[in-house]
């Protein structure tokens, strides 16, 4: 693990703001001395994400992710220790140790990227050699050579091993071709190139590193693509293609199902295209996605996977209250193919003329039915009243129930009336769902009370951790009281692994006079351990911060050490052992 001095640490914190910080990739809204605001690290609707400026620390009371910025951009950003502390120095300006060790997880990072760069480099010049089938095919579909350069497309040549030769010629390790997923074992032993013969297309993240590949066959092989697999620098189910291009061009992004379907639309100058990458679109890309727009357009294929897909994303974007709008795109299959046949600014139009998600549900649902005839319109009412149930928000709900009596002429009263009782029938199934999920929590707290007796000597009761947590909190608020406390209390008094290792952090930075602060803490805890130590943090606010009270608390986690240790009284120290005795007697 990277370690920094306090100094250096000191200065980064002094000049970064966590509230401006966050901000930039959550909406925040202030309520006095912090900020609040939806969670980037799970869907919620209600904001539980707290921003302490007093603190530099943030904490989610629905989540539990808590810490510093440091933590923060470990987390938002998917970076090591030592690559968030980067990625921080150069967003404020400040130069990093020069002479900073560090583990082997980051090294490992860095020559991935390497590799990858020199990977890009090595396709790209494969695909601007004489007759290159790959570059022949570009041009064939419309893609003009600035736009070749601009994405950094590439060919992987027709061979078992050219990249892997490559490569290793220019001082690349085995075992890094094989994390960066670029080379992998065969039968026989060697390395083989993972891509072959295919069109490449370079995945860029927003600090400019090359960190993944898609390949597209060429011909109609199986199958069409196939992409890079998680790496140390990598993870599919948060990658968006071309968002360090994207961003920049507003805040309105244009999601695209492909690859080329993205091309295209920044060749036709719709440069606030983007695309998710894997089999399906996530949660956590949407997240990413809703840090740098306030609207996203959906742009997906027109054909019935397509909808189903738009269908399915959307109701991500709708749990994260993000603004969203599809294309109707008529005249062809998907936003290539419109570009191509009818040019710029028929797509234009098209996105001029995008649907909100309540209008194009309601499309759907009038889809394939003849409203001229009664049991037609009927078919289509009770349709697009289940779709008007979904809505949370009671004025949209009460906007689109007008609109409808007036396209198929039934009364308003009539429309009301059918989606009171589909609200009904909805908090019905709701209740029913979580009737169920409490039966199975109370089936769980039946065999886990089956099991209490042998548990209990295993972990610490929830008084016990409070009061450890408690102490911890008073030592990190009032540094002078250990001096009092020191021969009371000792690092084996703690039932929790995590609690030890806190207390000996703090002590160790108490008898050195240093200061305690959530930033000198994040080298030795990992993002996960970084919560739990924020919430301690926090907890300062809440406590008396008296001795009297860190006396209380030394009790209680003596007293329940004597209750663990009771089954095994050899474990116990005589003086251990002699208050056990004398308080049974």
């Amino acid at each position: 693990m990277a370690r920094f001095s306090d100094d250096f640490l000191f200065e980064l914190r002094s000049r970064i703001d966590i509230e401006e910080l966050i901000s930039s990739y959550v909406r925040l809204k202030k309520q006095g001395r912090i900020s609040r605001g939806l969670c980037p690290f799970h869907v919620e609707k209600t904001p539980s994400f707290t921003v302490y400026s007093d603190t530099q620390s943030y904490y989610c009371f629905g989540c539990g992710a808590g810490g510093e910025s440091i933590t923060f951009i470990r987390n938002i950003e998917n970076l090591s220790y030592y690559d968030a502390v980067q990625f921080l120095a150069e967003k404020v300006g400040l130069k990093m140790p020069e002479e900073t060790a560090d583990d082997g997880l980051y090294a490992l990072r860095k020559r991935i990227f390497e590799a990858n760069r020199e990977a890009a480099r090595f396709f790209y010049a494969n695909l601007i050699k004489p007759d290159c089938p790959a570059y022949t095919y570009l041009i064939g579909r419309g893609i003009k050579p600035e736009t070749i350069k601009r994405f950094g497309l590439g060919y992987a040549p027709d061979s078992w091993d050219a990249l892997t030769r490559h490569l290793r010629s220019k001082g690349f390790k085995e075992n890094e071709l094989i994390s960066a997923d670029l080379s992998r074992k065969s039968r026989t032993g060697g390395l083989i190139d993972v891509f072959r013969n295919r069109l490449m297309f370079p995945i860029i993240d927003l600090k400019g590193n090359v960190i993944a590949f898609g390949g597209r066959v060429l011909g109609d092989e199986k199958p069409k693509y196939i992409n890079t697999s998680d790496t140390p620098v990598y993870k599919k189910g948060k990658g968006i293609f071309a968002l360090n291009i994207a961003k920049a061009h507003g805040r309105s992004l244009i999601l695209c199902e492909g690859y080329m379907d993205v091309i295209a639309m920044h060749q036709a100058g719709f440069q606030n295209a983007v695309a998710g990458l894997g089999t399906a679109f996530t949660s956590e890309q949407a997240q990413i996605l809703s840090r740098y727009a306030d609207e996203v357009i959906l742009a997906y294929d027109s054909d019935d996977a397509g909808k189903k897909a738009a269908k399915r994303t959307m109701s991500i974007f709708q749990s994260m209250n993000v603004k969203t709008k599809i294309l109707t795109l008529t005249g062809g299959k998907d936003p290539d193919e419109i570009i191509k046949r009818f040019g710029r600014e028929y797509m234009q139009k098209i996105i001029d003329g995008s649907l909100s998600s309540t209008e194009y549900k309601l499309a759907l649902a009038k889809e394939g039915i003849n409203t001229d005839t009664a049991d037609g319109k009927v078919e289509y009412l009770k349709k697009a009243v289940e779709v008007l149930s979904e809505l949370d928000d009671a004025i949209e709900r009460d906007v689109y129930a007008g609109r409808l009596s007036e396209e198929t002429g039934v009364t308003r009263t009539a429309i009301d009336e059918q989606i009171k009782r589909a609200l009904s029938f909805r908090k019905r199934k709701q209740d029913i769902d979580s009737f169920n999920k409490a039966r199975e929590i109370l089936e769980g707290k039946v065999i886990a009370a089956k099991n209490a007796l042998k548990l209990y000597n295993q972990s610490a009761s929830l008084r016990c951790r409070q009061a450890e947590e408690t102490l911890l909190a008073s030592l990190i608020q009032n540094p002078e009281f250990y001096k009092k406390l020191k021969d009371k209390i000792t690092i084996d008094d703690f039932s929790s692994a995590l609690h030890k290792r806190l207390f000996f952090k703090i002590t160790e930075r108490i008898e050195n006079n240093q200061e305690l602060d959530l930033i000198y803490f994040a080298d030795e805890f990992n993002p996960e351990e970084m919560s739990i130590l924020t919430k301690v943090f926090q907890k300062g606010r809440t406590i008396s911060n008296t001795l009297d009270e860190c006396l209380d608390c030394i009790k209680v986690m003596s007293e329940e050490k004597l209750k663990q240790s009771a089954a095994d009284p050899s474990k116990l120290s005589d003086e251990e052992f002699l208050r056990l005795f004398y308080k049974k007697e």
